[in-house]
């Protein structure tokens, strides 16, 4: 799935997708995105991922897709900078990151 602003989603299997969002959205929902055992953020990386275990997890995700397409276009990186390879790319797809510092 893509935006104006480049690629939104891509899926990994038939159960996990990758979901780019800015910086500043991830910061914006870290507590909720914390709280969500079907998803994984890897600091530093504009990506989080989705793992759609149950039908929830699938209105999340297009939840998400709301905010990412929205964060696109309220809150674009300041820096502008080039988008890096999301969480599957980084060897970190599924690893649980610690946002306290969000």
């Amino acid at each position: 799935m893509r935006s104006a602003q480049g690629e939104i989603a891509h899926f990994h299997s038939e159960r996990d997708v990758d979901l780019r969002l800015t910086d500043r959205a991830v910061r914006r929902f870290a507590k909720d995105l914390r709280g969500s055992d079907a998803i994984r953020v890897v600091p530093g990386s504009q990506w989080v991922t989705l793992r759609l275990d149950a039908t929830s997890d699938v209105d999340l995700l297009l939840t998400l897709v709301s905010v990412a397409l929205q964060a696109q276009q309220t809150w674009p990186d300041p820096a502008d900078r080039a988008v890096a390879g999301c969480n599957d790319q980084r060897g970190a797809g599924f690893v649980k990151a610690d946002l306290g510092g969000l």
